[in-house]
């Protein structure tokens, strides 16, 4: 641990005030800035000085940044900081929603939103508090019984969610896992509590003895791990609920030792487009603003046997090799040929080890097969589950980890 001095801090400062607030929304927006750093950047920049923009921006830049992830949140929370004069308004304006025909609306570029929460954090009015009255009288509620907010967010539908509920529930998504289990190869590795005689290297041992058989080495089945395979509908009607899913997907592709080979991201609506590079990105923003790019067709129509037949053509054999699990997110609400999808449904689940379909409209108590094309769809899947809320997804390691698990689905053949 590096011993700090203490620093001659003049009557009024303030340069060192505004470096601890900026340090404050720094961390904020998810950059590891302790004490430390603080004072490591008043003391660099006291140092290097403070009349060449680029020379401050890059002082404070090596001394709170360590992750190549972190540098587009640091350089969108030291812009709307320390460069633009109006950044309170033009943060106000990000946040607040834009009104069609009548106020110009502007993408906001990767991170930035999240620079301007960081920032209004310092910028929110404070509440007055009620004058204490000694007469007034006291109400004790007792609250052992009553879900925590983060438990009842858990269970709330994304298309109910208010927008601080969205920001909440990503951040939630962004700790959740998909453990995975491996799978035992016909490949051997050597272990003494094997079953299987390794003769070679049993035969091995023997030519070193002077041809004398003294002990048996065994082998057990090398474990190896499934790839994940999603496809996921970003059709008009699957929008709210294909954002967070994409969000969750971008947390298990970033995820070291979840058990997966590889995590591949289909998204379709007219059309399938491949954003498994993507997802690759450490920053979230990034990543995801790169696929909204990539797939022309967000909140469009919907054609899912035709898109699934285009990924049995082109993508099956890459993608689907090693026995990969399959997850389908979408409503299954398509109006094309029922036949057809049912086909391309069948060769999808022959090519993969276990196909689970998610689906949002399972939130309803009441919900029946009844479309066309959930009918031709729901034969063809080892899982029917839920897909409408932090608990089912959840609730999807279970799923992974007990492939016997087949969810609504046996319920819903026998009303079909």
């Amino acid at each position: 641990m590096p011993e700090y001095i203490l620093i001659d801090i003049p009557e009024h400062p303030k340069l060192a005030q505004n470096i601890i607030h900026f340090a404050r929304a720094l961390r904020r927006a998810g950059l590891p800035v302790g004490p430390g750093r603080v004072l490591d950047a008043i003391r660099a920049v006291a140092e290097a000085g403070f009349t060449d923009r680029m020379d401050f921006y890059w002082t404070l830049h090596a001394c709170f940044v360590n992750r190549p992830e972190h540098r587009v949140v640091f350089a969108q929370v030291f812009r709307l900081y320390w460069r633009d004069p109006r950044y309170l308004e033009h943060m106000m304006a990000m946040m607040l929603p834009a009104v069609r025909g009548v106020q110009e609306e502007k993408v906001a570029q990767s991170a930035e939103k999240r620079a301007a929460q960081a920032l209004l954090g310092d910028q929110m009015p404070e509440l007055p508090q009620p004058e204490s009255d000694e007469e007034q009288t006291r109400i004790e509620v007792d609250s052992s019984f009553t879900l925590s907010a983060e438990e009842k967010l858990k269970t709330l539908d994304f298309e109910q969610m208010s927008n601080e509920e969205v920001a909440q529930a990503k951040r939630m998504l962004a700790r959740l896992t998909l453990p995975v289990k491996p799978i035992p190869s016909r490949r051997g590795m050597a272990s003494a509590q094997g079953r299987r005689i390794d003769w070679r290297r049993t035969l091995r041992g023997s030519m070193r003895q002077g041809g004398d058989l003294r002990a048996l080495s065994y082998l057990k089945p090398r474990p190896r791990w499934p790839n994940l395979v999603v496809l996921c509908d970003i059709s008009g009607s699957m929008s709210q609920y294909s954002r967070m899913v994409l969000h969750f997907l971008h947390a298990v592709a970033n995820e070291k030792g979840a058990g997966w080979a590889r995590v591949h991201a289909f998204t379709f609506g007219t059309r399938l487009t491949n954003i498994t590079r993507h997802l690759r990105q450490r920053d979230v923003d990034a990543a995801l603003k790169a696929a909204g790019a990539e797939a022309q067709d967000w909140q469009g129509g919907t054609r899912i046997g035709q898109c699934l037949h285009d990924f049995n053509r082109d993508w099956s054999r890459r993608v689907m090799g090693q026995g990969a699990v399959v997850l389908l997110i979408t409503d299954g609400l398509d109006r094309d040929d029922p036949d057809a999808l049912g086909r391309a449904m069948e060769r999808l689940h022959l090519s993969s080890r276990q196909l689970i379909w998610l689906n949002p409209l399972l939130r309803w108590d009441g919900f029946a097969p009844k479309a066309a094309g959930i009918r031709a769809m729901l034969p063809h899947v080892d899982s029917f589950r839920a897909g409408h809320s932090i608990a089912s997804l959840e609730e999807l390691a279970e799923a992974i980890s007990r492939p016997d698990d087949p969810g609504e689905k046996a319920r819903l053949m026998a009303a079909l």
